[in-house]
């Protein structure tokens, strides 16, 4: 009773401050914590008629399959094989393009190739898969047209799942270079001249200066954003491989991961109860991946923790 009581006093110190986070609060109850309630859907066959609570309820069945078919195994192996190599290759690149932008002393060339860098990542998926269809497609591809002009036999890309690990991951780097590079430039730029200018008086040359203060003061910040991009490890970039794949089958194997996957349990199949179990194991899991990182950042350095 006497903590209800410190909340509202707390609440009429400080009105203004309280209605200001008010539509995020709403928000948050409205669009991700109502709907929880159709975690409930994972455990039931789900029925039309029946709707959410008047489904057969089946307890463990749909993760029993899922486990048992090996669907979960694949989905859960390429899910997070893709987004680390997304997170690893693309923040490590974001890194080395932002100091070597930060080292340009001419500011309208700084700006012009920031620009072109910045612009894919406006770029729709939808114009993306269009392009690496018209780049890849067997028929009229521009690289099966190169290979028959040269002689040489097309290669079908679309029956052979090897090449799509590296394309899919390559136009994931290359969407989002310009936006990442931008956060890591602005924790460049946040550095003070001080560190720069003493150490030129020591004599260090620019590689030291990288080496010795940029890489250092840009870890918090390269941990902070790694650390919150393991938290969605087992979203999967949706768009991504739906626009680039597509309905595919002969490329699942090596394509497809769990988005794709409740995508088409919900869409194609109709399967509603085994869409949401894999929806639950994903949220689920990611929820336990932040939790364990997080731990272990800090035990090993606090104060890079999230919290």
């Amino acid at each position: 009773m006497t903590a209800l009581k410190g909340f509202w006093a707390e609440v009429s110190r400080n009105k203004i401050m309280f209605l200001m986070v008010a539509p995020a609060i709403l928000f948050f109850i409205v669009f991700s914590y109502i709907p929880m309630v159709g975690i409930y859907l994972a455990f039931t066959k789900f029925s039309f008629d029946g709707g959410i609570f008047g489904s057969e309820f089946i307890g463990m069945m749909n993760f029993k399959f899922l486990y048992q078919s090996g669907t979960l195994w694949n989905l859960t192996k390429n899910t997070v094989v893709y987004n680390l190599a997304f997170i690893f290759i693309g923040n490590f690149l974001q890194l080395v393009c932002a100091i070597f932008l930060s080292q340009i002393a001419n500011k309208y060339f700084k700006k012009a190739t920031q620009s072109i860098m910045f612009l894919p990542f406006f770029i729709s998926w939808v114009l993306v898969g269009a392009f690496v269809f018209n780049l890849f497609n067997s028929d009229t591809g521009v690289i099966n047209t190169l290979l028959k002009q040269l002689g040489a036999q097309p290669y079908d890309f679309y029956l052979n799942t090897e090449p799509w690990k590296y394309i899919i991951v390559f136009f994931n780097v290359w969407k989002g270079l310009g936006y990442g590079t931008v956060i890591y430039l602005a924790a460049i730029m946040s550095i003070s001249d001080e560190y720069y200018e003493a150490a030129e008086i020591d004599g260090a040359h620019i590689f030291q200066q990288i080496r010795h203060i940029t890489i250092p003061l840009l870890t918090p910040t390269f941990i902070l954003l790694v650390i919150f991009s393991l938290g969605g490890i087992l979203k999967g970039q949706f768009d991504l491989f739906y626009q680039i794949i597509g309905n595919n089958g002969m490329l699942y194997d090596a394509t497809d991961i769990i988005d794709t996957y409740v995508y088409r349990a919900l869409a194609v199949n109709f399967d509603i109860g085994m869409g949401s179990a894999a929806g639950l194991y994903q949220s689920f899991f990611g929820f336990l991946l932040v939790m364990t990182v997080n731990f272990i950042v800090k035990k090993v350095r606090e104060d890079y923790a999230l919290f």
